[in-house]
């Protein structure tokens, strides 16, 4: 089967001999003037290597675009694919050859040393672990090592001890109690060795607000307890009736006083009181002779409050809380 560009190759040489032959005779026969033959075949010579170049060209072109048979397109298939193994090939090893390369130069001579186990407060390491080789033979440490000479061992240690700052913690200023009252957790913790057994912190406190008449003794002990911050019931009865009243309540209620806020309790005319209803007040200070120092209200005082100090404390009812 003939191609096109078979057909080009063929015809090519007539089509120049022909075109030489009449464009030399052209310039022979021109009118006037003598003609130098010699020039005009040279002319003529270099314009005809152009168009052959010309013509193979096209003649290459007309075979690369000319229907291949079945044998040729294998041949080729099978050469493309020789060539895509080759230069795959190439490739990998180019970049084997590039990582290979780049572990030499950072890679570290030799492994890091890991601490003993026989010291877990000291670290060591050393410094030419981290140095790699240089191209010129010298060596180079990262910028966020620490530059010393190389072999020297850099060692760091963590010899410090874990310890409270003040290590004479005094536990028993821990709350332990269970009271729901932060005031009387804090109490019960100083009273810890002479409470009651058995004693439930969480009690009734019977508290439904100041009922009392203002500027009664009773009226003050509420006042005052509130201001305390600890417990008081509403409905105490006369002042002689409120260490009762506290101990069907669940209060812890003795004849000693245990700390500020208690409240005094005086039996009906104890100490002056009045022979009905007797009479209640706020401890203020615990002495250190003993005696204690009150807060107590009357109703003549319109509000105001008196203080005074009492020896004879066991004579007395106190509630606690």
């Amino acid at each position: 089967m003939r191609f096109a560009a078979d057909k080009a190759k063929i015809v090519r040489g007539a089509h120049i001999n022909r075109q030489r032959a009449s464009s030399v005779s052209s310039q022979a026969k021109r009118g006037s003037g003598i003609v130098n033959v010699s020039q005009v075949f040279a002319a003529q010579s270099k314009k005809m290597r152009q168009e052959t170049a010309v013509e193979e060209a096209l003649a290459q072109r007309l075979n690369e675009v000319a229907p291949m048979t079945r044998r040729s397109r294998r041949l080729a298939a099978k050469a493309a694919a020789r060539k895509n193994h080759v230069m795959t090939g190439s490739t990998m090893a180019a970049l084997v050859g590039v990582a290979a390369g780049a572990v030499a130069v950072v890679a570290p001579k030799s492994p890091l040393k890991a601490p003993l186990a026989a010291d877990p407060t000291t670290s060591q390491v050393t410094t030419s672990s981290f140095t790699s080789a240089r191209v010129d033979g010298g060596s180079s440490v990262s910028r966020s090592q620490v530059r010393v000479p190389e072999g020297q061992d850099q060692q760091t240690s963590n010899h410090g001890t874990w310890e409270l700052a003040d290590s004479s913690l005094d536990v028993s200023s821990m709350f332990k109690s269970l009271a729901d009252n932060p005031v009387v957790a804090k109490l019960m913790d100083q009273n810890q060795a002479v409470l009651p057994a058995n004693f439930n912190p969480n009690h009734s406190t019977g508290d439904a607000g100041n009922v009392y008449e203002f500027s009664q003794c009773t009226w003050w002990a509420y006042v005052r307890r509130h201001q305390l911050g600890l417990p008081v019931g509403s409905h105490m009865g006369n002042g002689c009736q409120w260490a009762a009243s506290a101990r069907a309540l669940g209060y812890w209620v003795d004849n000693t006083p245990r700390n500020v806020g208690d409240v005094i309790v005086f039996n009906a005319g104890q100490e002056g009181t009045d022979p009905t209803y007797g009479h209640v007040g706020i401890v203020e200070s615990i002495n250190p002779d003993g005696s204690i120092t009150t807060s107590e209200c009357g109703v003549s005082l319109g509000g105001k409050t008196y203080s005074h100090t009492y020896k004879n404390v066991h004579d007395f009812q106190f509630v606690h809380y």
